[in-house]
């Protein structure tokens, strides 16, 4: 079964599980049942909620409505009709959507994840619905022909949630029924225990144990707060920025987390973030912008004086945070926050430069993805405009089509197998996005780099070229982790807490095997912190099997014990994560060895 196939399975699922709820629960309301990655979902308003528990008995009902073969039948409705009739079934979710296709030529319902009722154009005079025995739907397809193309055992329905109508707080809340399937059974007994491992990782469950984050109602939703022991995998993260920095001569700046709403109104962003702002006002009736992205900060600090060919390429970077308000629903872990810190740069450039500066970049990327192991579980987006609705973007259409064409050569130059996607490029101009799968397999974007004409005329940023005359500069965006928090989402999962040496919040715990021994023990200790390495010792009056594994629990890389024998020899025995006894080894021989590998950043 190829994608296409799989999505008319899923989106047929979508409907037989709706046909059975309406079955049990009449009066059940229905929103709409997309199909999402590995499999689909349905918002229904009802009057009893469905409990985890029912999901069995509605699977084996679904199972035999697929076993009576029965087809997918699909009319074309004038829209007056098919408000008529879901009127008439009291359907109001459908409705609604039906109103919003005939007043404005689409539903608009983004946030819901759906696109199957979205029409292209500004005038809608018939839908199309599904009947799948006694159960119509509105609904654009595709869907299979007959339930009896449906392999009835790979599927299954996994989780209840409560989802807002359309994605906003102030509509009703609807239960969500999730379900997953595959093409056979096979495959879904695999993700099945790709979930069970998504557990494991869970960055939420891991952040926890680790000690590595919280959150507070305090302080609000969407806004981590980064423990000692987390701080310091951001200051490792950033120290490897700084030496990539200097390393390429990009120059780091500051800036302030807020602006006026008048530079926002110049690049655009304003527009684009409008619901998205946090807006400040002083006592003093001033009206202020918490920062959405920095790049609109960066133009000021290289039109603050005059610009000469000779000065570029200019590389600004930053590590610092942006705001925007999510919507509540949608904020969850360290993937979807209010607040977060993004590692940031902006190269301004002559178009001849371009091409140079954006294949360094991607060697950078590649280079420390490479690194951390995570080059190669990924994909390149080609970002471009969606020709069909330029209105989205600013900027002239022949800087766009340049700055198109180069991002296609570099790519290609660099191997980067990317797919070009439709309408995904920023509103300035055309980006080669990394995106990369979470434990959970969804994917998420990093790195990314995007080319720019259009910002630096609307804050008619100019250089002088070798004749004398002014031109505007190219801008080009370029982010190596993207925001941290996602960044370090990824790290969690993908090391399962269990972080390289040079990144662990904690090198090495130096257990004593009793008090007899808490001298040679705190030598060890402050010999090692002299050293730069994250040391712990823990001469707790516990046992030291106890403490043994609670290093374990806390992932920390090196637990060294030290009685008797190392005391005698200037020794420590040494254990590894999760690979036990490792024998016994000079101090220094040892010291030399993880500095060594901290250094490196060995993984």
């Amino acid at each position: 079964m190829n994608d296409h196939d799989l999505h008319k399975t899923r989106h047929s699922l979508a409907h037989i599980m709706a046909a059975v709820v309406q079955k049990m629960h009449p009066e059940a309301k229905f929103g709409v049942g997309p199909v999402i990655d590995n499999g689909f979902y349905y918002d229904m308003q009802l009057d009893k909620p469905i409990e985890i528990s029912e999901l069995g008995k509605i699977r084996k009902e679904m199972q035999k409505l697929i076993s009576q073969k029965i087809d997918f039948v699909t009319e074309e409705w004038p829209i007056d009709q098919a408000i008529q009739y879901f009127t008439e079934k009291r359907q109001d979710f459908k409705v609604e959507l039906l109103n919003d296709l005939r007043e404005k030529g689409s539903t608009a319902v983004k946030d819901s994840g759906d696109d199957d009722l979205v029409a292209s154009g500004t005038e809608v005079k018939s839908v199309t619905v599904y009947r799948t025995g006694d159960f119509v739907d509105l609904c654009r397809g595709p869907h299979v022909n007959n339930t009896s193309e449906i392999n009835a055992k790979a599927f299954d329905l996994t989780k209840v949630s409560g989802a807002y109508w359309r994605g906003n707080e102030n509509n009703p809340q609807l239960q969500r029924i999730y379900g997953v399937a595959f093409t056979t059974e096979v495959d879904l007994a695999k993700y099945k225990e790709m979930l069970v491992e998504a557990e494991r990782r869970d960055h939420r469950k891991l952040g926890k144990e680790l000690d590595l984050f919280v959150f507070s109602d305090l302080v609000g939703p969407g806004l981590p707060m980064y423990t000692p022991r987390g701080s310091v995998i951001i200051q490792e993260l950033k120290r490897a920025l700084e030496e990539l920095g200097h390393k390429y001569d990009m120059q780091q700046v500051s800036i302030p987390h807020l602006a006026k709403k008048e530079l926002y109104l110049t690049s655009g962003h304003a527009e684009k973030f409008e619901e998205e702002l946090f807006t400040v006002q002083s006592h003093h009736k001033q009206e202020f912008v918490l920062k959405p992205v920095n790049c609109p900060h960066h133009t000021q600090i290289f039109a603050s004086r005059p610009r000469s060919y000779r000065d570029l390429p200019i590389r600004y970077v930053e590590q610092t945070m942006q705001y925007r308000d999510e919507k509540p629903g949608e904020i969850g872990g360290l993937q979807r926050t209010r607040g977060f810190t993004v590692d940031d740069g902006h190269t301004f450039c002559t178009i001849d430069q371009i091409r140079d500066e954006a294949e360094m970049i991607v060697d950078i990327i590649t280079s420390f993805y490479s690194s951390l192991g995570l080059w190669g579980d990924h994909w390149v987006s080609l970002s471009v405009r969606d020709k069909e609705k330029l209105d989205r973007y600013i900027g002239d259409d022949k800087d766009w089509s340049e700055s198109e064409r180069i991002l296609k050569e570099v790519a290609e130059e660099k191997g980067l197998k990317a797919k070009r996607m439709e309408g995904e490029a920023a509103i300035y101009g055309p980006k080669l996005d990394f995106m990369f799968r979470d434990a959970q397999g969804r994917e998420t974007q990093l790195a990314s780099l995007q080319l720019d004409f259009a910002m630096p005329k609307r804050f008619s940023l100019a250089y002088t070229d070798s004749e004398g005359q002014e031109k505007h500069p190219v801008m080009i965006h370029r982010a190596i982790f993207g925001s941290f928090e996602r960044f370090i989402m990824i790290l969690i999962e993908h090391f399962a807490g269990a972080f390289p040496l040079w990144l662990a919040p904690e090198q090495v715990r130096i257990l004593p095997v009793s008090e007899k021994f808490t001298d040679y023990a705190r030598n060890v200790y402050q010999d090692l912190k002299k050293s730069g390495v994250r040391v712990v010792l823990d001469d707790d009056n516990e046992s030291l099997g106890k403490r043994i594994r609670d290093s374990e629990m806390y992932k920390v890389p090196y637990t060294l014990v030290v009685g008797e024998k190392e005391q005698a020899s200037s020794t420590v025995a040494i254990r590894k994560y999760s690979k036990g006894d490792q024998g016994s080894m000079p101090l220094d021989e040892f010291k030399s060895t993880i500095l060594k590998d901290i250094s490196t950043r060995s993984i």
